[in-house]
């Protein structure tokens, strides 16, 4: 039978849904899940088995939240803003109650350094080249970090020679997929061995692009890479969609941009959430702070936020 947990997150995972109508159909109190959804009540075991039988008719089943889905968050061009989205976008999902493990592929290690975590003991490298699991250091509440450091970088063309090599993420990320409900690689810029690995062991990609020339030109490289990684190796491979980042709104160049790429890409999904520039999204940087922790009040969190819900629920 259905949890409160699972059937919250159900409910979130599906804002459309009318929830007076599901009350409604259980034949259970108004305001019953408002109220388990803003937290401000839990909702009564009686009532659990009547809903357990209502949601069923809009897509519920036990093994909905079995395993991860696993996304990258990925472009080959640098500066923008793919690690940004990933902190903030990991945050927002683990509030929103999911488990949420965020790997850094990026020999950078920027993602890393975000949560203080500068020269690790123990990192992805050396898992896809050694025999031990992937290191997981829990970061807060639901929320977890693989990380990475400039050791990568100088095993790299190790991994590349490794045999099966394309595929060794994929099979460290299996072995964890149960335990969490998202698992957001962060990507490195450039189409290497490390992004290879990454697209063949996601279900989706998540594309951040900046309204700019210099950022647009070569997307195309991007997605025939996407394509090729899905015709010879990871058929389920998606791409999710992209989001528009370190956007100047006001701009018309931004604006002419972003229209031309809804044009140009418009058999993908382009998110509704757009990240402005902004002092604070730099400010909680140098802070090495996901915004939520830096300023929750702040508009680039909100959006992040906003990105997060059209992740969960697209």
């Amino acid at each position: 039978m259905i949890t409160q947990e699972k059937l919250v997150r159900f409910l979130r995972a599906k804002p459309a849904l009318n929830l007076s109508q599901i009350e409604k159909e259980a034949g259970i109190p108004s305001k019953t899940l408002h109220k388990a959804l803003s937290e401000q009540k839990g909702i009564p075991a009686k009532h659990l088995p009547a809903l357990d039988e209502a949601v069923r008719r809009y897509g519920y089943s036990e093994t909905l939240f079995d395993k991860a889905k696993v996304i990258s968050v990925v472009n080959h061009k640098g500066g923008v803003g793919k690690t940004t989205t990933t902190i903030n976008v990991g945050k927002a999902l683990s509030l929103l109650g999911n488990r949420v493990l965020l790997v850094d592929m990026d020999s950078q290690g920027n993602l890393s350094q975000c949560f203080g975590i500068h020269v690790p003991d123990e990192q992805v490298i050396d898992a896809l080249l050694g025999g031990t699991p992937l290191p997981m250091i829990e970061i807060a509440n639901n929320l977890f970090l693989t990380p990475s450091d400039i050791r990568m970088a100088y095993r790299e063309s190790e991994l590349a020679n490794a045999v099966g090599a394309d595929r060794r993420l994929s099979l460290k990320l299996e072995e964890a997929r149960d335990k969490f409900d998202y698992i957001l690689i962060d990507c490195p810029p450039s189409l290497g061995i490390c992004t290879t690995c990454s697209l063949v062991a996601s279900n989706y990609c998540v594309v951040p692009i900046q309204p700019e020339a210099s950022a647009y030109h070569g997307v195309e490289s991007l997605f025939n890479r996407i394509a090729e990684v899905r015709t010879y190796i990871n058929p389920t491979l998606t791409v999710k969609g992209i989001v528009f980042t370190m956007v100047h709104k006001n701009q018309s160049v931004h604006k002419s941009m972003m229209a031309h790429i809804r044009d140009t890409f418009h058999n993908f999904h382009i998110y509704e959430a757009i990240i402005e520039v902004s002092t604070v999204i730099k400010q909680s940087q140098v802070a090495k702070e996901d915004l939520f922790t830096y300023s929750a009040k702040s508009p680039s969190w909100q959006q992040y936020h906003h990105l997060a819900t059209e992740i969960m629920t697209i």
